[in-house]
């Protein structure tokens, strides 16, 4: 087993390129030597804290440099970074800091009151470490953060237990239903399989030095721009693996998405890679490049990503109409399961929504967990084996539900259903948990999902079972109109009908409610739970 380290692998980084800019946020720009330096700096402070091996360091920020400066620190002296949805109101986050065991949590000065009113409830969190946002003073129960990671005295920092491959790097998700779980993936496979999927690819048998001459030889990486928060999978592992790779990572001075001042930043800081989250994110940016298609200098873009959320073909199509010679990459994976399957759009071709080319060591599964045959019509769940992740965070139960052993491999099988042409590419159908039964018929959400959207004016769509005397369920669809189009334009009928032209009649939705915004997550997720709910109180006041 080989035993790779964030914080070693970082550091030779930063040894190789010291004057090459690591992180740049707004008009700061900082070294590869510099955030080594101010990562010491943040593992001593927490060493003199009394912390101990494989402690929680929750991270409860916005998009910063100080995200990832943390995640090095953290990793420099053992500890386990906990990332915290800053969209959590207070029950969720004295969940999520007490389920992870949390010892010191790094804020934004925005969430000082939200915090302040909830520190009895955390006892376990012994040090706060505040970030200077200038929206206050920093309290008087927690530290600045600037003073922390100025407290080293330039020399690197080592716990007395050292670190290894085996330290834990823990991405809480919280998926569709329940609280959220701490998915907890070994440091050495995290590596192995982002390195694998990254722009430049180390081989894993050569080592740190291999690393180290690779990097003399080539030089720094790419320039990274996470448009969807670090607080999740698809912008956290992105940018590891961009920083491992000894690139650049930009993240947006703005709190709220917003497409004109992300493509101002892409043309402003050369960006060479801007990771997204689907529609949510790409709809946006394709409006504001059709209403000002000559503003902006977008040959610097190598490829878009997006990965977490199905991504239109017709939208691919508009984004590459404004820059051709750009790929589109559809990457699919959840926090459970990494490299499950992708798809690249380059030139005039845009791939089909939700087909994928199945990665490595992945398959498609019966219930049995017999391999389903190509071009056999069957649906089946897919499932990935080699490097995955030890479990959940204390859930045992989900543990041994999500990650299954099959004639002696262990796979990682979160939930999603997927059909296999005769081709071997698979046709992504969506997540169980959210599936529709009606008359005996499965409805996969996301596939009628991904039909409503390319109605004319249809910006958004969501697609849920209720309740259903004769059907056991009926499809529901809420839909959320485009900025500026006439209400009254658009009819349920028509979208119905528009449905059951492209999908077998029982999936058109037997209701259609228009919706001001579908309210999707920061990182573009859907609340099937919350549309659920809602639908069923709208269908039973007799919509």
């Amino acid at each position: 087993m080989s035993n790779w380290n964030y914080a070693d692998v970082w550091e030779v980084v930063a040894d190789t390129l010291p004057d090459s800019v690591a992180l740049i946020h707004g008009e700061k720009k900082q070294t590869w030597a510099e955030t080594d330096r101010r990562a010491d700096g943040l593992a001593q402070w927490l060493l003199d804290r009394g912390v101990g091996q494989q402690d929680k360091l929750a991270l409860y920020l916005y998009n910063c440099s100080e995200y990832l400066e943390a995640t090095f620190a953290a990793s420099k002296v053992g500890l386990v970074p906990v990332n915290t949805n800053y969209r959590y109101a207070d029950d969720e986050l004295a969940y999520l800091w007490t389920n992870a065991d949390a010892v010191a949590v790094v804020f934004h000065g925005v969430f000082s009151e939200r915090i302040d009113g909830l520190r009895e409830r955390v006892p376990g969190v012994a040090s706060w470490l505040w970030v200077d946002d200038g929206t206050g003073p920093c309290p008087t129960w927690a530290t600045p953060y600037a003073d922390a990671v100025d407290s080293g005295d330039g020399s690197r920092t080592a716990a007395p237990w050292g670190r290894s491959g085996d330290d834990v790097h823990m991405l809480y998700t919280g998926g569709t239903t329940g609280m959220p779980k701490g998915v907890m993936w070994r440091q050495d496979d995290l590596f192995a399989r982002l390195n694998g999927a990254g722009f430049r690819r180390y081989a894993l048998a050569d080592g740190l030095e291999g690393v180290r001459a690779y990097l003399e030889a080539n030089g720094a990486g790419m320039t990274l721009l996470p448009a969807c928060p670090l607080m999740h999978g698809t912008g956290s592992f992105t940018a590891m693996e961009c920083l491992s790779e000894g690139g650049h990572v930009v993240t947006s001075t703005s709190r709220q998405f917003d497409p004109v001042d992300l493509l101002d930043t892409v043309e402003r800081e050369r960006v060479n890679g801007l990771i997204i989250v689907g529609d949510a994110f790409a709809k946006p940016i394709l409006r504001a490049l059709d209403q000002d298609p000559d503003r902006w200098d977008l040959t610097s873009l190598v490829a878009i990503i997006s990965s977490g959320v199905m991504w239109s073909e017709e939208t691919k199509q508009g984004l590459m109409r404004h820059h051709s010679t750009m790929m589109l990459v559809d990457a699919f994976s959840s926090s459970e399961a990494l490299g499950m399957g992708s798809s690249v759009s380059s030139g005039t071709s845009a791939v089909r929504t939700a087909r994928f080319t199945l990665g490595p060591e992945v398959k498609v599964l019966d219930p049995d967990g017999n391999e389903v045959k190509p071009g056999s019509g069957q649906i089946g769940v897919l499932a990935i084996g080699g490097r995955n992740p030890l479990g959940y965070y204390k859930d045992e139960a989900k543990t041994a539900a999500t990650f299954r052993t099959y004639d002696g491999v262990r796979y990682s099988i979160p939930g999603d259903y997927a059909e296999v042409s005769e081709d071997g590419k698979i046709q992504l159908l969506g997540r169980g948990s959210a599936v529709i039964n009606t008359g005996g018929e499965k409805v996969y959400p996301e596939e009628v999902e991904e039909v409503v959207k390319t109605y004319p004016g249809v910006a958004d769509a969501a697609v849920v079972g209720i309740p259903n005397e004769r059907f056991g369920e009926e499809v529901v669809a809420a839909v959320e109109l485009r900025s500026g189009v006439d209400k009254d334009s658009v009819t349920g009928e028509q979208i119905q009908a528009y449905v059951s032209e492209r999908l077998a009649a029982y999936k058109s939705p037997r209701r259609v409610r228009f919706v001001d915004s579908i309210g999707r997550s920061p990182a573009g997720k859907m609340d099937y739970g919350r549309h659920r709910d809602e639908a069923a109180a709208w269908a039973a006041v007799g919509a």
